[in-house]
């Protein structure tokens, strides 16, 4: 499952750490996962285990208390909505629902097409930009209004050619 290649991006981040902390580097390896797999599963996390010397449930852990890290497929584009009180008080429940409409589906549900899933998340630390969402875990969007929400699902849309 984890290629040779794989495994020396994880002796790189390793190596950034003392020998007796390798564990310490199990969020990198789980990103490097999950960049080149699109998503985190059992098998992977076992792999990621044997290689830190650590407890799989350890792993686990991690991949579950992060909302980063997908444990099932997701599609090219993951949008996390915030949710958290303060986005909530400037329509970040707002902007979820809306999304909802726009794309068909539920919080936590693909697009039939695997273009899109939508989630909710915790604080992304921008509560005077709200409401504010993630687009891929990397890109922040500020002030996702219903203009600027239906422009960005509309743009990733034509850009893959399915406007």
């Amino acid at each position: 499952m984890i290629t040779e290649a794989t495994r020396e991006r994880f002796a790189r981040e390793v190596a950034k750490y003392p020998a007796e902390q390798k564990q310490s580097a199990v969020m990198a390896c789980l990103a490097i996962v999950q960049q080149e797999q699109g998503h985190i599963t059992q098998a992977a996390e076992a792999e990621i285990a044997e290689y830190l010397e650590m407890p799989e449930i350890a792993v686990r852990e991690v991949t579950t208390f992060y909302n980063m890290y997908n444990q099932q497929p997701v599609g090219k584009y993951k949008l996390a909505v915030c949710t958290n009180l303060p986005c909530q008080l400037r329509r970040g429940q707002d902007a979820l629902h809306h999304l909802e409409a726009k794309l068909g589906i539920k919080m936590g549900e693909t697009t039939p097409d695997g273009l899109f899933t939508l989630q909710q998340c915790e604080c992304l630390g921008a509560c005077a930009d709200a409401p504010v969402m993630l687009v891929n875990d990397r890109n922040m969007c500020s002030f996702m209004e219903d203009d600027k929400l239906d422009q960005l699902v509309d743009g990733l849309r034509a850009a893959e050619g399915r406007a």
